[in-house]
C-alpha cells in the first residue's frame, strides 16, 4: 500500500483548493496517484451538486466582452452576495463572457460551457466550475448568454448587478462605455422611435388624449398638447430621446449625431 504522506496532501490541497481531509481520502482511494484523486475529487463534487441543484441562486454577477468586432454579454448566478466578489468566481465569469467572444459561439449556455476555458489550459469551463463549487460549495448556473457580431461596447456597475452590451458603428472608446453606462442607468427599451410598439404608442396618445379633454381643452388644442406630452413618453423609453446621462442638455441621439456614431442594438440586463 503506497503511504500517503503530509506533503503529497499538501501539494493536493495547493493545486485543488480542497479541505485537507478530503484531499488525503481521494489520495487514498486512488492509490496516491494526484491526477486520479483530482478526478475523483470533481467526480464526488458533481454528484454534490446534483443533490444541491434545486438550491436558490439569487445573487451574481454580469460579465461581458466588448470588441471592435464581437460583443458578449454572460450571467453567472449564485447562492450568496459574498461570492459574487470572490476572485475565482469573478474570473469564472470573466472566462465565461471571454470565451463567447473569442470562440466559436455558442446557442445555449450548456454548449458555452462545453467549450474550453481561455485561462485554465486543458480545462473546459464546466470542469472549471465544477472545481469552484467543490472549493465554495455553492451552485453556479450559467443563466443568460448574449453575443453580437459587431463593433461592441459595454458597461457592468460596480456591483456586478446590471449591464449592457451596446453594437455601435462610429464613435471612439470614450463615447461607447459613456453610452453604455447611460443605458444601464436609465433604462431605454429601445433605440428608436420606430423600434416602439405602435400599441403602447397608440395607448399612450388615447390616455393623455383623454386627460387633456378631462382638462376642458378644445379639441383644435388636444394635437398639439399631446405631441408636447409625448415627448416625456419618448425620453423614458427610446434611447435616442434621452437627455444624456452625462449631459443633460443634449441628447443621446444629438451625441451620437456630434460623433457620427449609430446604435445599432442594445441589450440591457438586471441580475436575474
Amino acid at each position: 500500500m503506497v503511504q500517503i504522506t503530509a506533503a503529497m496532501v499538501k501539494e493536493l490541497r495547493d493545486e485543488t483548493g480542497l479541505p485537507m481531509m478530503e484531499c488525503k481520502k481521494a489520495l487514498q482511494e486512488n492509490g496516491g496517484d494526484k491526477d486520479a484523486a483530482k478526478d475523483f475529487l470533481r467526480k464526488q463534487g458533481i454528484k454534490t451538486q446534483a443533490i444541491r441543484g434545486d438550491r436558490a441562486t439569487t445573487e451574481g454577477r454580469i460579465a461581458i466582452f466588448p470588441s471592435a468586432s464581437v460583443g458578449t454579454m454572460i450571467e453567472l448566478l449564485c447562492e450568496s452576495a459574498p461570492v459574487t466578489s470572490n476572485d475565482k468566481f469573478v474570473a469564472l465569469a470573466n472566462d465565461c463572457a471571454k470565451q463567447l467572444a473569442t470562440g466559436p459561439g455558442a446557442q445555449t449556455s450548456d454548449d458555452l460551457l462545453k467549450q474550453a476555458s481561455p485561462s485554465r489550459s486543458g480545462m473546459t469551463l464546466a470542469e472549471q466550475r465544477d472545481e469552484l463549487f467543490n472549493q465554495i460549495r455553492e451552485v453556479f448556473r450559467l443563466n443568460r448568454i448574449l453575443r453580437y457580431d459587431g463593433p461592441c461596447v459595454g458597461y457592468v456597475h460596480h456591483d456586478g448587478k446590471s449591464g449592457a452590451l451596446v453594437e455601435l458603428r462610429g464613435g471612439d472608446a470614450d463615447l461607447g462605455r459613456d453610452v453604455a453606462m447611460h443605458v444601464t442607468a436609465q433604462k431605454p427599451q429601445v433605440a428608436t422611435r420606430e423600434q416602439l410598439d405602435p400599441a403602447a404608442v397608440q395607448k399612450e396618445r388615447e390616455i393623455l388624449t383623454e386627460a387633456a379633454r378631462k382638462e376642458g381643452k378644445p379639441d383644435n388644442v388636444i394635437e398639439k398638447m399631446i405631441e408636447g406630452r409625448m415627448g416625456k413618453f419618448y425620453a423614458e423609453n427610446v434611447l435616442l430621446d434621452q437627455p444624456f446621462i452625462k449631459d443633460d442638455k443634449m441628447t443621446v441621439g444629438k451625441i451620437l449625431d456630434a460623433a457620427k456614431a449609430t446604435v445599432v442594438q442594445f441589450e440591457r440586463w438586471q441580475l436575474g
